[in-house]
């Protein structure tokens, strides 16, 4: 039985994660300072799963909690989501944002070194490919940009993990880049549940059409794309939870490190969003367009074929499965 370290695991992504772990068979030990989470997501993947996972209320740059972590528990390996992840709130705090991510990624390794574990998970971004590289994004561009101090974070410690891996060979480090991940768990029992108003699109969606918030604000529709709202490679939450599960299995046999993307390899607008939300819940919802946003980029998506190639890997779910599944959890959320 391998115990694996998923920091952030009570956030959105990591908590998707801890499912698709138990469900096949891992022991996750989950990390969260529960800055941007809620405690009884723990209560919700013991729900949907049967087994509680370990759960400790830590910040990764604490080191003496993280020490603690380790010494409680034999780590096998590590996948590492906490970390500060709002592109705009980022421009806006760039300090905060480069102490928190970069610092907690240092102390974790550093922590990993003590404790002799070898492999490392990293959720990255599609922003590392920065505002110049042509879409679709391959992992073979260069990744050395960004257009915002989130996107920084992520080429730094790509770079940082990099740099380790070449003083230590025997190191595995699978960085996912990926891009937009939206959508819930199907039982609607974990979703996308930001504290506060919501930075990223679709719980801003979901808010909106549960009456929570006026309307959505689109921002900027005069980018040079077909309907003028930016672009994104959207992927279902689930489908990028089973490819760090797959980034786990690829790494436990390997050494060095490798960067993947985790995409569907399509783009769809924000309008086109809002339409396929629309759609799939049979409503209409209000929205105003608004000026563009700082960091934002017109348009990108993936190319996803080297996740297929190496890690059997593949987006399966419809734009609408991931609009339907989103506004469930909303709504079981609304009607506490």
């Amino acid at each position: 039985m391998m115990n694996v370290l998923v920091t952030g695991g009570a956030g959105y992504i990591g908590s998707h994660t801890v499912v698709e772990l138990i469900n096949a068979g891992y022991e996750p030990i989950v990390v969260d300072d529960l800055s941007n989470a809620k405690e009884d997501v723990i209560d919700r993947i013991e729900i949907i799963t049967g087994k509680r996972p370990v759960f400790y209320k830590v910040d990764c740059k604490d080191k003496e909690a993280m020490r603690k972590v380790f010494s409680d528990n034999k780590i096998d390996s590590v996948i590492h989501f906490a970390a500060y992840k709002a592109v705009g709130e980022s421009v806006r705090i760039p300090l905060e944002y480069y102490r928190n991510n970069i610092d907690s990624t240092l102390t974790l390794m550093e922590v990993m070194e003590e404790f002799g574990c070898k492999k490392f998970v990293f959720s990255s971004s599609a922003t590392v490919y920065g505002p110049n590289n042509p879409y679709p994004y391959k992992e073979d561009m260069k990744a050395i940009e960004s257009s915002s101090p989130y996107g920084w974070t992520k080429v730094m410690i790509e770079r940082i993990l990099t740099d380790y891996v070449t003083a230590h060979p025997d190191y595995c480090a699978i960085l996912l880049r990926y891009f937009n991940p939206i959508g819930s768990h199907e039982s609607g029992l974990l979703g996308d549940d930001p504290n506060g108003i919501p930075n990223n699109l679709m719980p801003y969606i979901s808010r909106v059409a549960a009456g929570q918030l006026e309307k959505l604000t689109i921002y900027g529709d005069d980018y040079p794309t077909p309907d003028g709202t930016c672009q994104r490679d959207y992927l279902h939450v689930v489908d990028l939870a089973i490819g760090h599960l797959k980034a786990l299995e690829y790494a436990e046999n390997k050494e060095g490190v490798e960067a993947i993307n985790l995409g569907t390899g399509n783009g769809v607008s924000v309008m086109e969003l809002v339409h396929a939300f629309d759609k799939a819940n049979d409503m209409e919802l209000p929205y105003v367009i608004g000026p563009r946003r700082d960091g934002d980029l017109p348009a990108f998506w993936a190319d996803a074929e080297k996740a297929k190639t190496l890690l059997g890997w593949e987006a399966t779910h419809s734009v609408e499965d991931m609009c339907r599944s989103a506004w469930k959890f909303a709504k079981k959320a609304s009607e506490k």
